[in-house]
């Protein structure tokens, strides 16, 4: 019997390495025959080394237009009426919207099994209208699949768009390798560090981490803020180069850039911060810092509560509350048993629940599942 044929569906070839390589590969030794599309950029080589059958689409994440949409769609529709697989895994809400549409239109009456990673809501379920038409629009992509959503209020918030419970599974974010992200010792130094890692978003608390520093300073706090992430071209919510190299340029902050390895850091900063405003589903950056045992102060927000346990692994704040942020940071740069505690119960946590290994088969065992009950064609 030949291999079943699984079709991931993602926007970057980075966010299918960083985000979704280990289910791939779990998938791969399951016995499934595992191809890729996504717009390839810096990582198709790597793809291919997997043994992944690689797919390039000419998309982005944001800034398409209507008729890059269009483009997007139908290259799509050409792909799986090519490619027929027998199981589609759609990654994130635009995978998600356009891979829905075009095996509707590609592969009916053949249906394949498809199963959707919803990877955290975002800014589009704050506002109700964009609510209710993002509820609209995921019936539609999604009906008659599986639905992954990575944090309790985003699953809540599927099951409040008419999903079916029972189709909804929860399955707390990516995973991380908690061998390759060991626990790391302190950096030594009267200076505490601390440090935001991932995309150059205003979403991302970039600008909230920044004035909570320039505070700490006025009250005489000795506290280093590493920024490590690179701008975003794709999106409108990305502070620029420039302004970027302008925060850069005040006391007390650094702009690492995008750091291809980031132990490294874990190894300079005393503490993890993400004051986030943003709809998350689990933030792997949070993830990987607390296998670091590197305690957490983020914002009280879906997602970030995922990893935070407050008064265990860290601290929860406000969101946009720079004055609560500020006084986290404060409390933790002056306490270093506290932050020992914390790093150590945040390494456990993870350890206990969000390994790699652990995450990669339970979803393994979803497609699986997705794949059994699905009719077989006329």
């Amino acid at each position: 019997m030949a291999a079943p044929k699984l079709l991931f569906l993602v926007t970057e070839d980075w966010y299918f390495c960083s985000h979704r390589l280990p289910v791939a590969r779990a998938a791969r030794d399951a016995g499934f025959a595992v191809g890729v599309a996504t717009r390839v950029r810096e990582h198709g080589a790597a793809i291919r080394g997997e043994g992944f059958a690689l797919h390039p689409l000419a998309w982005k994440r944001r800034g398409d237009g209507i008729f890059g949409h269009a483009r997007a769609l139908f290259e799509i529709v050409r792909l799986y009426r090519r490619e027929r697989p027998d199981i589609l895994y759609h990654v994130a809400l635009k995978p998600v919207l356009f891979g829905g549409v075009a095996a509707r239109l590609a592969l009916a009456p053949r249906a394949p099994a498809v199963l959707a990673a919803v990877m955290g809501l975002g800014t589009s379920a704050a506002v109700p209208w964009r609510r209710r038409a993002l509820g609209w629009a995921l019936r539609l992509a999604a009906a008659g699949g599986r639905v992954i959503a990575q944090n309790p209020e985003d699953r809540a918030a599927l099951t409040g768009f008419g999903f079916d419970p029972s189709r909804v599974a929860l399955i707390r974010g990516s995973g991380v390798d908690t061998a390759h992200f060991a626990a790391l010792p302190e950096p030594e130094g009267r200076s505490i560090t601390v440090a935001l890692v991932g995309r150059m978003l205003r979403s991302k608390g970039v600008l909230d981490a920044v004035n909570a520093v320039r505070r700490l300073h006025v009250e005489g706090v000795p506290v280093e803020l590493l920024l490590a992430g690179a701008a975003d071209p794709d999106s409108r919510d990305s502070l620029s180069t420039d302004r970027l190299a302008e925060l850069a340029a005040e006391l007390g902050v650094e702009w690492l850039g995008h750091v291809a390895d980031v132990r490294e850091v874990w190894r300079r900063a005393h503490v993890a911060v993400l004051p986030s405003s943003y709809g998350e589903g689990v933030p792997k950056a949070l993830l990987e810092a607390a296998s670091c045992a590197r305690p957490i102060i983020a914002s009280d927000m879906p997602g970030c509560r995922e990893v935070v346990a407050p008064g265990e692994t860290g601290l929860l704040v406000p969101p946009h509350d720079v004055a609560a942020l500020a006084a986290a940071i404060a409390t933790l740069a002056g306490d270093p048993a506290l932050r020992g505690r914390m790093g150590a119960a945040g390494r456990a946590r993870i350890v206990a629940a969000f390994a790699e290994a652990a995450v990669a088969g339970e979803t393994v065992a979803l497609l699986r599942a997705a794949l059994a009950e699905k009719r077989p064609s006329p």
